[in-house]
């Protein structure tokens, strides 16, 4: 039996019994750690990559923010009557547009106040989200900002010479394999204007969720983060503070005292196993079978020309 063969059923093996308990563990676990009624603030962390499905690719680590994660989450404390107030504590450097756009509805959507507490940092899609909330509430030191669209096109040509790989294309639309090669100026003119398109979508939303000019907001949306002191002083966030300062903003909207705070768990490797639409370990399998660099390509092919509300300063 070939070495490679027997890592992949040692790796199979350790996998499946992973899986078994943590699906005991996960099952018998509650949502929350707190079982009092009263007038109950609920906390509920959301950190990653925002997407529209957890990434269940090799090279990703297969955590995110979703829209199913996050209606599952405010569903739960909207239908709790206890609950008067939510509190999302986003970590996140933004993500896909779409999934951005659906989470800011169900936030502006939600009938109790909702705050937002950042993180390390709360960018660009992630921001987007926080500008629909009734408050933002930062540490002085989260970052926080980075109004604006990306899009990378990925030049595969000489991983194509590595690998030997010579693309024949036979096409109807003229456009339609300008993600497949250098683009044209027409077309890079196209494709700006789609991003300007969404950029404009980027920045009407925040003014109105921040109540702010549609002007300010095009100063500030240069694609660059603040620290949230600076962020205070240009009308992106509401209070510098930490978990305390959280708390208290949203006691003051629900008009509530002495609250009761509910944390939520994250969301557990089991919730983001069922959400992916394949398991990691598949593309494990498919990398030992055919090779890292043909899933190196498969991985960059998925990245096409898709414009983003992302940050890319790392994170």
């Amino acid at each position: 039996m070939k070495k490679s063969t027997i890592i992949v059923l040692v790796i199979l093996s350790l996998v499946f019994l992973s899986l078994i308990a943590i699906i005991v563990i996960g099952l018998s676990a509650p949502a929350t750690n707190i079982i009092e009624p009263g007038n109950i603030i609920a906390f509920i962390p959301l950190s990653g990559t925002i997407a529209e499905d957890i990434d269940s690719s090799v090279f990703s680590a297969g955590v995110g923010i979703t829209p199913k994660f996050v209606r599952h989450r405010l569903e739960e404390a909207e239908d709790n009557p206890n609950v008067k107030a939510i509190i999302l504590k986003i970590n996140s450097p933004g993500g896909s547009v779409g999934a951005s756009q659906e989470i800011a509805e169900l936030i502006q959507e939600a009938d109790k106040p909702i705050i937002v507490f950042a993180g390390d940092i709360i960018a660009s899609g992630a921001y987007y989200i926080a500008s629909k909330a009734d408050r933002i509430v930062a540490k002085p030191g989260s970052l926080v900002g980075s109004i604006g669209v990306i899009s990378q096109i990925p030049d595969l040509s000489g991983l194509y010479a590595k690998l030997g790989i010579k693309m024949q294309t036979i096409k109807s639309g003229k456009n339609k394999d300008m993600f497949g090669r250098t683009l044209t100026p027409e077309e890079q003119k196209k494709f700006q204007a789609l991003s300007d398109e969404l950029y404009n979508q980027f920045v009407d939303d925040v003014a109105k969720g921040r109540q702010l000019s549609k002007k300010k907001v095009l100063q500030l949306a240069t694609g660059e983060v603040f620290p949230a002191t600076v962020a205070k002083k240009l009308g992106l966030i509401d209070k510098v503070g930490g978990y305390q300062t959280a708390i208290d903003e949203a006691a003051k909207l629900a008009k509530i005292k002495n609250p009761v705070v509910q944390e939520y768990k994250p969301p557990s490797l089991i919730e983001e196993l069922f959400d992916m639409p394949s398991i990691n370990i598949f593309s494990l399998i498919r990398m030992q079978l055919l090779g890292r660099d043909f899933m190196l390509l498969e991985s960059i092919r998925n990245m096409y020309a898709v414009p983003q509300y992302r940050y890319l300063g790392g994170h």
